[in-house]
């Protein structure tokens, strides 16, 4: 009998990035709506009203959907928690991911599915017989390194431990994206410095910046070199994650409602591919090597391998931003598509695109398409290069949309890369 399939969690912040995420072969895709959710500031997030369409696309591509409510609550809020619940009930959303007794218990007095959040931070198997009582999926804290994981997955089959479905709770880990220097994201220091709160979805991430040090008793101050180190690395997995699924971990969560539809297209994608690979057992070398470089290509801030491997510190990036080894370019957007002919009309209102450069459709019921620009037309003749305020037509080997925004993907070099500490720790 085959191995059951091992559930990919992509996040979603737009609806092109739940597109994206459906391209990328996710299982199940997580995102917020409204203001109770930790991502509620620092991405783009949907309104309650966008469910019901969530929930629908959801189910034509047979991918479960899972609304995050993993904030705090207030006693003011308790009438809106209890209003996007039943929103979320009537709308068919699979499951609500929460750390807060007043939405767990309400998400299960409406016979809602429940996940528990990072924020809980599960870390032994007495925590895992608690919330069973309410969730049949867990994430466990990042900061336990897999031999814990291990552990408390072996003792959830040895003591029968089910979630209210009557089936195995199942254990969550974060497989990529990014982290957060403080324990499963608890921390104070966006509140403290700039009044709004990490754990109300509000985190301004001060960490990320860069700091002068300065000695109090002179008037020394010292800038700290190469490295920022309140703000670590992203996780990556992939290339240990027959350890993980070893330890017994069957959902594999990607961090990223913040970042772009094609991050996550090809996020997914990845673990897609390397989770396939482990339950067919051609998990291998040379295929490690070709989803590190996909996941070099998007957004990251260099990658190391969080805590699984029994690291006890972070690893801190070197510079500001993303150190990916691709950028795109806009152009324009898309004016007209000829499906019978195959060809995209595009409005250029920035940059150039010449013959042979790849590109890359973004929209919301797109998703994400990736192309190459052959021929290019400008007024009907052959050109090498269209440039800013020409409308040119391409073949595109797919289907896009009027609206729809083009951009050419260039290749960027960065000085310094760290992407494989593999052999540092394994």
């Amino acid at each position: 009998m085959a191995e059951k399939r091992i559930e990919i969690m992509a996040p979603v912040g737009s609806m092109a990035s739940l597109h994206a995420a459906i391209q990328g072969g996710a299982d199940s895709v997580y995102f917020g709506a409204g203001h109770l959710n930790m991502r509620s500031k620092s991405s783009q997030n949907f309104s309650l009203s966008d469910l019901e369409e969530i929930a629908a696309i959801c189910k034509d591509y047979n991918v479960r959907s899972y609304l995050t409510m993993n904030t705090i609550i207030y006693d003011n809020e308790l009438s809106q928690v209890e209003e996007a619940l039943k929103v979320a009930r009537h709308s068919g959303i699979d499951a609500i991911i929460a750390s807060d007794f007043a939405v767990i218990q309400k998400a299960r007095d409406l016979d809602l599915e429940v996940h528990i959040s990072t924020q809980s931070n599960v870390t032994n198997i007495e925590a895992v017989k608690f919330y069973s009582q309410f969730a049949d999926v867990m994430v466990t804290a990042r900061e336990l390194n897999l031999n814990q994981v291990h552990e408390i997955t072996i003792a959830i089959k040895e003591h029968q431990i089910k979630g209210p479905s009557g089936e195995l709770v199942q254990i969550e880990v974060f497989a990529h994206g990014a982290l957060c220097m403080a324990i499963s994201g608890k921390c104070y220091l966006s509140l403290h410095t700039m009044n709004s709160s990490a754990n109300r979805g509000a985190c301004l991430q001060p960490c990320r910046r860069a700091y002068d040090v300065k000695d109090k008793e002179s008037d020394i101050e010292l800038e700290v070199d190469n490295e920022y180190i309140m703000s670590p690395k992203d996780l990556k997995t992939v290339h240990f994650l027959n350890k993980i699924l070893d330890a017994g971990v069957r959902v594999l969560k990607i961090e990223g409602r913040g970042r772009s539809p094609e991050y996550v297209k090809t996020v997914a994608s990845v673990y897609r591919d390397a989770a396939d690979a482990y339950l067919a057992g051609n998990f291998n070398a040379s295929k490690i090597q070709e989803w590190d470089e996909q996941l070099r290509k998007v957004y990251n801030r260099g990658f190391w391998n969080g805590y699984y491997l029994g690291q006890r510190l972070g690893e801190w990036t070197e510079k500001y931003g993303s150190q990916a080894t691709q950028k795109k370019l806009y152009l324009g957007k898309v004016t007209n598509y000829f499906s019978k002919i195959g060809v995209a009309e595009v409005k250029v209102d920035t940059n150039e695109l010449s013959q042979g450069e790849a590109v890359v459709f973004i929209g919301d019921t797109t998703g994400v398409h990736e192309d190459v620009a052959g021929e290019i037309r400008v007024d009907l003749k052959p050109v090498d290069t269209a440039k800013k305020g020409d409308v040119l037509s391409l073949p595109v080997a797919g289907l896009v949309r009027r609206g729809d925004k083009m951009y050419k993907i260039i290749e960027v070099k960065n000085e310094k890369t760290d992407f494989l500490s593999d052999a540092k720790n394994d």
